[in-house]
């Protein structure tokens, strides 16, 4: 597992974040087993009302989840999401998002983080629940 902060926000930045993160503009700013951040636009990820738009919440927070559980996962591992919930409590209509993401549980096959998004006045608009399974990679012959 990856001991440093900055050594874990080089690992998310080197793995890559995935194509349709990069898409919808996220960006990780700050990454370890106990908080991983990141942000996303509101310009661009909206539906026809002009505000955010629900999919894209989830779309960070399973980007944060999912990689915090790989991070805890460790070599030889992958953690992928069997599980996600949101609720949705205020809409963004501008600027940024910024996504929160802090385990409750990190076990030894699940994985279960919370994903508090908050618009730039620091008030929740979203909340993310996803479980993640950790399994073991196959071995490369």
């Amino acid at each position: 597992m990856t001991q440093t902060t900055q050594d874990a926000l080089d690992w998310v930045l080197q793995r890559g974040i995935g194509a349709l993160a990069e898409k919808m503009g996220i960006e990780f700013t700050e990454f370890s087993v106990e908080r991983a951040v990141g942000r996303m636009p509101v310009e661009g990820n909206t539906q026809p009302a002009m505000l955010l738009h629900g999919g894209a919440y989830v779309v960070l927070g399973e980007s944060l989840g999912s990689m915090a559980a790989n991070l805890w996962a460790g070599a030889g591992r992958l953690a992928v999401g069997i599980e996600i919930n949101a609720t949705h409590t205020r809409s963004a209509t501008s600027g940024f998002v910024t996504g929160v993401c802090t385990p409750i549980h990190l076990g030894r096959t699940l994985t279960t983080h919370e994903i508090a998004v908050s618009d730039e006045q620091g008030r929740r608009c979203s909340t993310i629940r996803i479980t993640n399974l950790i399994k073991e990679l196959p071995q490369q012959a």
